[in-house]
């Protein structure tokens, strides 16, 4: 019983920081240079980082998939399969993971270090609000630059795929690619731009929320960065569940 109560006073306390967010969401355009470092630390530093492996699992979706068709003699709709499953899936899905991991990481262990060291104490004691000094330009940063981080998974893993059905399974490219194009339809490009901006949102929330309730040193520190990344990931997952669910029943 002590563990439910410890779980539902966490949810209130994380329900009431997420609140606290939306509270001070424009606060980010006071503090723009933050929210502009916090753009550039979480798009540019993570550029090569989505490109290999949005290119990697392009590679790997098409190889897999392209010998399990090959029994069939059916290798003609593996680019279809990549293109979709890139944009639909995959591509929203190993972003996320891979900055929840990367980003994740590094907000936990920023806010901690600063809370553990009194900071976070010191901006209050000065008036400052931390959440919209230092979670929502964080916070903000995420969701502006996790789209694009996503198109760029989409489009190395869509090159890495067809990569691949074009010399491995000597399909014709052009073949390949508008035979593709005439099963993308309008709700799978909803779901690849809408997804990530509920997924970067998640990261971001869930590991500053460990960041700033971390206060009593290091070792707590190593323990709610391990929880955020996890946590993160788990986030990611259920909301690709979630989005899955519903373009299947709903739309």
């Amino acid at each position: 019983m002590n563990g439910f109560y410890r779980f539902l006073t966490e949810l209130q306390e994380f329900t009431f920081f997420n609140i606290d967010i939306f509270r001070g969401s424009l606060s980010f355009i006071k503090y723009r240079d933050d929210t502009l470092r916090e753009m550039y630390l979480i798009g540019t530093k993570a550029f090569w980082v989505v490109v290999f492996g949005g290119l990697f699992v392009g590679i790997i979706l098409a190889t897999e998939t392209g010998h399990s068709l090959e029994k069939f003699g059916a290798t003609t709709i593996i680019g279809r399969t990549v293109l979709l499953g890139m944009i639909r899936e995959l591509g929203p899905v190993i972003t996320g993971l891979l900055l929840a991991a990367r980003t994740g990481a590094k907000n936990t262990s920023e806010l901690g270090s600063m809370s553990i060291s009194e900071q976070i104490d010191a901006l209050r004691a000065f008036g400052t609000d931390p959440i919209q000094r230092l979670v929502v330009p964080r916070t903000v940063a995420a969701l502006v630059m996790f789209l694009p981080l996503t198109l760029i998974a989409d489009v190395s893993g869509i090159i890495g795929g067809f990569f691949i059905t074009t010399t491995v399974f000597h399909i014709d490219l052009s073949f390949s690619f508008n035979s593709a194009l005439k099963y993308l339809f309008l709700k799978d490009l909803l779901v690849g731009f809408i997804k990530p901006l509920f997924i970067a949102y998640s990261i971001a929330s869930i590991s500053c929320y460990f960041g700033l309730k971390t206060k009593l040193g290091t070792v707590e520190l190593g323990k709610n960065t391990i929880n955020a990344v996890v946590l993160s990931s788990i986030a990611v997952l259920v909301i690709d569940l979630i989005f899955t669910k519903v373009v299947w029943e709903v739309m």
